[in-house]
């Protein structure tokens, strides 16, 4: 296995060496405020931690606890190893497929200003049309988990709805697994066209209900947006399953950037790699320490906003009868329920490294000695001024 190496930069760093200049230049609200204190304390003494010693050596070793924020480049590992772990029994001896919904760009200031009403509108048109077409195409209920990005490579905002779909269908009625084709699901420019119309739709509810002011006369609005090709994009298929959760690992636990892709921090500046997707190559850009923590806060989500929902027969509600009738009508066995896996082996997994092996002699045990408790040398507003809730409320 690759040995595991910790990246020089992290977005901590950014943070703790530039947010005061970022809240001289715009407004901090309080649920980015509340998401900005946890990253800066991410693994630091002010959330406590544990002390360890080799029973050989008698070498000790400080662990500082996670903040476990979704918005952390650093503590994403183990939640998407855990979750990983939990889907294989969910897999079927099917093609999967993965379908990309994008957002038209002219929506972008409305999202920003009504996170989350928008984004449970893509998250129900997507849905929407998906069943539509298993109905109507397969003649059952098809099965797909959906994750929500919403950024490009750059940071800027590109909101999108990365979906994998399993290739068959459940028919309640009938009580037949309908497989479809191996090779195909759906035509791309007609899921493009149900998508819009169902999502214009629901945005159109929103509006007349008072949910929503697009702030200019909406038919006006509404034209520009049928304007648009809504832009829905069918991969090649997924043909061995055991390649599946390996794949939908690459998006279920992504935030906006990642720590590896950070390469300097000097004079105010901040340097990361990006693709650029048109040459398919990799760059670097160089922007302002307030732009881009202006540009990583645009990707924060609203308190309890869900980004990764199952739909169809893989909705939470009756996703194990669901299953368990698909099995039984493909003569498979039933998955035996697994304990989750410990840290200890979720660790050597990624990284190759017996967590509880001294780092020092290499032949004695790490055992836990103390808990550390939770320390603050000063007052968290040292690092981040409070947000002003009344400005807040107004902007």
């Amino acid at each position: 296995m690759k040995p595991f190496s910790k990246p020089k930069l992290h977005l901590a760093d950014i943070l703790r060496e530039h947010l005061k200049d970022y809240q001289n230049a715009y407004p901090l609200p309080p649920d980015q405020y509340r998401i900005l204190s946890h990253l800066i304390s991410c693994r630091t003494p002010t959330l406590g931690g544990h002390l360890h010693r080799c029973n050989h050596c008698g070498t000790e070793r400080i662990r500082y606890h996670s903040c476990r924020n979704r918005h952390c480049p650093t503590c994403q590992h183990l939640p998407r190893e855990r979750w990983i772990e939990s889907r294989k029994s969910e897999l079927l001896p099917t093609s999967y497929f993965h379908i990309v919904f994008t957002l038209p760009h002219e929506l972008n200031p409305l999202i920003l200003k009504n996170k989350s009403l928008i984004l449970s509108i893509l998250f129900k048109a997507v849905a929407k049309t998906l069943l539509t077409f298993g109905e109507n195409k397969l003649g059952g209920k098809l099965g797909f988990v959906a994750v929500l990005h919403t950024w490009d490579q750059q940071l800027k905002s590109h909101f999108h709805l990365h979906c994998l779909v399993a290739g068959g269908a459940l028919c309640s009625k009938t009580k037949q697994w309908i497989s479809g084709n191996h090779s195909y699901l759906f035509n791309q420019e007609a899921l493009s066209l149900v998508f819009r119309g169902k999502f214009i739709h629901a945005l159109t509810r929103a509006i007349r209900r008072g949910k929503l002011d697009v702030g200019q006369p909406y038919q006006q609005f509404k034209a520009r947006l049928y304007k648009h090709k809504w832009v829905v994009s069918v991969r090649k298929p997924i043909k061995e399953p055991q390649h599946v959760l390996e794949y939908l690992a690459r998006y279920t636990h992504r935030v906006a950037i990642a720590n590896a892709r950070l390469t300097a921090l000097e004079d105010g500046n901040v340097s990361f790699r990006y693709k650029d997707r048109k040459n398919n190559i990799l760059k670097t850009a160089t922007i302002s320490a307030v732009e881009f923590i202006r540009r990583f806060l645009l990707h924060s989500l609203p308190a309890g906003f869900v980004r990764i929902r199952h739909y169809g027969f893989l909705a939470n509600r009756n996703r194990t009868a669901n299953l368990n009738s698909i099995r039984l009508l493909l003569h498979l066995p039933s998955q035996l329920l697994k304990t989750s896996p410990s840290l200890k082996e979720l660790m050597a997994k990624l990284t190759g490294i017996d967590i509880t092996r001294c780092p020092s002699c290499r032949k004695g045990t790490m055992h836990l000695i103390a808990h550390i408790p939770r320390y603050r040398p000063q007052h968290p507003h040292g690092l981040i001024r409070p947000p002003n809730l009344l400005t807040a409320a107004i902007g």
